[in-house]
């Protein structure tokens, strides 16, 4: 079941996103208060412990809380925890909503257990390889990603990861994917550029 404020209704989760006027961040998850996601997919997705947290899938296929609103140019900033069998990321300029995976969307990838640097937590799954390969398992980190025209940049726990070059996705919504091991997102936060 979802907690703490998540309300699942059919396949729309839905909550708060809050703007702060004076800096323009647009709030998707914090803590218990979330914009509105579809899931493609199912996990058990819940509020728990002050994050959006899943353990377990429903079916074979990952899971994804998509957002409804599509975006062109942007930062992201999220801060998430993983254990060291999670296989998760964050999908962005996604071209299409309700089919998500990265020949689609740039996929921001969350995978210690991974050997390939295409791959690796800290990539842009297929576009930028991470070298050397970071480990996120068993502590919170923080991603912030840049998407302005289409240059592509990720900072993981404050060392860049990836810089690149692709015009493959212009715009399109936000996935946050589980798809094994433990996820959590405490807070995540998108603003328009």
């Amino acid at each position: 079941m979802l907690a703490a404020g998540l309300v699942m209704t059919g396949a729309a989760l839905n909550g708060i996103g809050t703007a702060s006027a004076d800096d323009g961040w647009v709030t998707l998850v914090d803590g218990d208060k979330k914009v509105e996601f579809t899931e493609v997919g199912k996990a058990n997705w819940a509020a728990k412990d002050g994050a959006l947290s899943a353990d377990k899938l429903d079916g074979k296929d990952p899971s994804y809380l998509v957002t409804k609103t599509s975006y062109k140019d942007f930062q992201i900033k999220a801060e998430f925890w993983v254990d060291d069998a999670a296989n998760s990321g964050i999908f962005i300029r996604c071209d299409q909503s309700d089919k998500i995976d990265s020949n689609i969307c740039y996929e921001v990838n969350i995978f210690d257990k991974r050997p390939d640097p295409k791959y690796g937590t800290g990539a842009i799954v297929d576009v930028a390889k991470v070298d050397p390969m970071p480990k996120a398992g068993g502590k919170w980190n923080t991603y912030e990603i840049t998407a302005k025209g289409t240059r592509l940049t990720v900072i993981l726990n404050g060392e860049k990861t990836a810089d690149v070059d692709d015009s493959k996705h212009a715009a399109g919504p936000i996935a946050l994917q589980y798809g094994s091991g433990v996820v959590k997102f405490k807070k995540v936060q998108i603003k328009p550029l």
